[in-house]
């Protein structure tokens, strides 16, 4: 298991920073990390960050802007029409 099993990735900040940020900053870490869908080839971790906002599926080759740190927002899943492969 390891010493950060309560904590999980947010770990390595120790005990610096608070208990409220390290929780928040975990939440999005995890999100950050997680396997994703590709929205073009419905294939499952295959999707990776190249930068803020830039993801790409390693299975099919494509690219898009998402979130920050999840590649669809809220948005481009409602209107995923308007997302166009090249």
């Amino acid at each position: 298991m390891g010493r950060t099993r309560v904590v999980g990735i947010a770990g390595r900040y120790g005990a610096r920073y608070g208990s409220t940020l390290r929780k928040k900053v975990k939440e999005v870490l995890e999100r950050r990390y997680a396997d994703h869908t590709c929205p073009f080839c419905a294939h499952k971790g295959y999707v990776m960050r190249l930068s803020t906002g830039i993801w790409i599926c390693r299975k099919c080759g494509a690219k898009w802007a998402g979130g920050s740190y999840i590649p669809r927002t809220g948005l481009s899943k409602t209107y995923s029409e308007i997302i166009i492969r090249e």
